[in-house]
């Protein structure tokens, strides 16, 4: 179970427990270790040190090109084994409606480019590009692509914000959004990286709906998880102009002490693939 989040824009935001108690329900990640654990992945608990900078795919690189893997190639060790993407708390910032603002419903929601705000928020989101291709699989049917199901994505921007909720972009929505997954099963987002606030490691927040029309009014979700990015990507983008206390930030915690990712991240690790000039590709296998 995740614990409380720290220290956020000099105010406290307790990203994960406010929501923890308002969804009282939400399965125990320890309680999901032990189950993969019975199906052979015990070292999914294992945090050791050597997994803080890992990747489960090529480095990005500074300037130089590289060629980013098809997340349809082939699925992961752990989703053929029926093991679930583990479940995390929303955190106190969903827009989902169960925590009081629901952007799910508005108009506009459906779409690939999170950047900029719609409706009537006019801002856009400025940092390193980065493409979210996410694939969703159906663990009851043999991990095969669950094609139809709905994705929906959110996170804070360069500066550790979250739109609707955090001074100054209140009335903005950007970098949230929904997309239907197509025959492979995958959804693609185009967004920029994330900053890196105080007490937790990068991430994005994500939520799993059977369908568009399930995702659009916010009803039967399967899965609620994060994705963590990882280290060595995050060191380059935080290098560049407009990432603020990123990088200090990210020297102040780890994959094994973050207080989401702590209990095991092997299944939620992205690879990370291309240049920071040119942009990023964030990819993840993400089995319900």
């Amino acid at each position: 179970m995740t614990h409380d989040e720290e220290h956020h824009d000099g105010a406290v935001h307790e990203h994960d427990r406010g929501l923890s108690h308002d969804l009282p329900t939400l399965f125990s990640r320890r309680r999901m270790l032990t189950l993969a654990g019975a199906a052979g992945l015990a070292t999914l608990a294992a945090c050791s040190s050597g997994d803080t900078s890992a990747s489960s795919g090529a480095t990005p690189t500074a300037g130089a090109s590289t060629t980013t893997p098809s997340p349809s190639a082939s699925a992961s060790a752990a989703a053929g084994t029926g093991a679930k993407i583990p479940a995390e708390t929303a955190g106190p910032f969903p827009g989902d409606g169960s925590n009081g603002i629901n952007v799910l419903t508005e108009s506009g929601i459906v779409r690939s480019d999170l950047t900029a705000s719609f409706g009537t928020g006019s801002a856009v989101a400025r940092g390193v590009p980065l493409t979210m291709t996410l694939r969703v699989l159906d663990t009851a049917n043999g991990s095969a692509p669950l094609v139809g199901a709905a994705v929906y994505v959110w996170h804070c921007d360069r500066e550790g914000r979250y739109s609707l909720y955090s001074d100054g972009v209140t009335d903005e929505n950007y970098l949230r959004g929904v997309q239907a997954a197509d025959g492979t099963g995958t959804v693609t987002f185009t967004s920029v990286y994330p900053g890196a606030y105080q007490g937790r490691w990068p991430h994005v927040h994500f939520e799993v709906y059977p369908s568009l029309a399930k995702a659009t009014t916010a009803s039967d979700k399967l899965r609620t998880s994060q994705l963590a990015l990882p280290e060595d990507a995050s060191k380059l983008v935080y290098a560049t102009s407009g990432y603020g206390a990123s990088a200090g930030n990210l020297e102040g915690t780890s994959l094994s002490t973050d207080n989401v990712f702590r209990d095991g991240y092997s299944l939620q690790l992205a690879s990370v693939t291309g240049t920071v000039e040119k942009g990023l590709t964030a990819t993840l296998n993400v089995p319900v």
